[in-house]
């Protein structure tokens, strides 16, 4: 039963941090972007409930590895917010390297053309940060 009991208080706390490490890098994330997230998916743009989709997954999956490998809840919080920093400067680049379109400018006008190129790299880059992480 203590055993239990203390499984259960780590998963507590795991879930007390996720949700502050996806809240921490979703207001990041809100910031890069030249819109109001939540204005544009209120207003039903699909382009952007994709992108911020994508973005809380691709967080999701940094946290989910370096979790996997950390030995302590500092580390996990360390490692985690270095991976949200890089998945930050991905976009960042990726926003620079693509100057025939402004990334934002194309997901507040709801093209999802480009929400799902966004997806696939904020996913797969993710998938190599966190496994860079581990």
């Amino acid at each position: 039963m203590n055993e239990f009991l203390q499984n259960a208080g780590n998963v507590g706390i795991g879930l007390v941090l996720l949700l502050v490490i996806l809240g921490g890098g979703a207001f990041v994330f809100s910031k890069l972007t030249r819109y109001n997230d939540a204005a544009e998916i209120n207003k039903g743009n699909q382009a952007a409930g994709i992108y911020m989709g994508s973005k809380l997954l691709g967080l999701c999956i940094i946290v989910a590895m370096v979790s996997y490998s950390s030995d302590s809840w500092v580390s996990m919080l360390i490692w985690s917010a270095i991976g949200i920093a890089i998945l930050c400067l991905v976009y960042v680049l990726f926003d620079f390297l693509t100057p025939r379109f402004k990334v934002c400018e194309q997901i507040e006008q709801g093209n999802l053309a480009v929400a799902q190129l966004l997806r696939s790299i904020i996913i797969g880059v993710s998938i190599v940060i966190g496994t860079f992480l581990m």
